[in-house]
């Protein structure tokens, strides 16, 4: 039985009918190196799934695979249901404004303020006059917990966690109903991430959002994630809850989740593991 097949047969038939994005059988590979090898996962709506993997075991890959950057070999990609091979361009473009995108370190426009970052996006796909647009960039700004004035100021200006939140409402632009983060809290420092972590749940809670995160953070993947997938060896090699992981044992997932660095953590009760 393929990794697709496994997934779809263990999975209850109430959670069918939720899934936002399926991947199925997905390879990748660049001349002779594979990085994915028949891999399979899904999104369910509403949920946080924390994506976690060794480095260079092909995080990146996936998200760039699953954005259309980065070319497949093999295997289907569905997104609100709709197959990404045969969608048309008005199709793609009605996808693409349903989705959100933060990527590492922010990737904002240097020479843009942050409200000229945020209203990329509208002027990518929108048709709306600037003062239109000034209100929605400032309603997005307020709502990633950034001051108004940062609107007028430029990244070099701000702080790395102000980069974080002002790229956060970039991708929140569009009102989207899914949101890739990539490493969204590395490089700050823990008070900071803990309260980009809080912010993604909030935002998650009062829009309805549905969240693929990228991370590294054990902290991310303990308080602020539903569900987490575990990649390695080309493959989901273990997908569940935090408790889940705490349970397996694959060699990798034991030593990520129950070593040193995990023992420091005292979340949901959890001092010693």
């Amino acid at each position: 039985m393929s990794q697709a097949e496994q997934i779809e047969a263990e999975r209850p038939a109430a959670e069918k009918a939720e899934i936002v994005l399926s991947v199925r059988d997905i390879s990748v590979a660049f001349g002779d190196h594979v990085v994915l090898d028949g891999l399979s996962m899904d999104i369910r709506r509403g949920e946080i799934l924390g994506f976690v993997g060794a480095s260079g075991s092909g995080k990146s890959v996936l998200l760039r695979s699953i954005l259309g950057i980065t070319k497949k070999q093999a295997g289907t990609i569905r997104l609100f249901g709709v197959d990404l091979d045969t969608a048309t361009e008005a199709e793609r473009m009605r996808l693409d404004m349903r989705c959100g995108v933060l990527f590492q370190h922010g990737a904002l426009f240097s020479a843009l303020t942050v409200q000229e970052n945020i209203q990329v996006p509208m002027r990518e796909y929108l048709d709306l006059p600037r003062p239109l647009m000034d209100e929605l960039a400032l309603l997005k700004i307020d709502l990633v917990g950034l001051p108004a004035d940062a609107a007028l100021k430029y990244p070099s200006e701000l702080s790395g966690g102000m980069i974080k939140r002002a790229a956060l409402a970039r991708a929140l632009a569009l009102d989207p109903e899914l949101v890739f983060l990539d490493e969204p809290t590395s490089g700050l420092d823990p008070i900071g991430a803990a309260e980009f972590d809080e912010l993604v749940v909030k935002l998650r809670d009062t829009m309805g959002l549905t969240v693929y995160m990228v991370t590294h953070d054990l902290d991310s993947l303990f308080t602020a994630c539903d569900r987490i997938a575990v990649l390695g060896k080309g493959k989901v090699i273990v997908q569940g809850t935090i408790d889940d992981m705490l349970a397996s044992e694959d060699a990798w997932v034991k030593s990520y989740f129950r070593g040193k660095r995990a023992r420091q953590l005292d979340l949901a009760g959890r001092s010693e593991i």
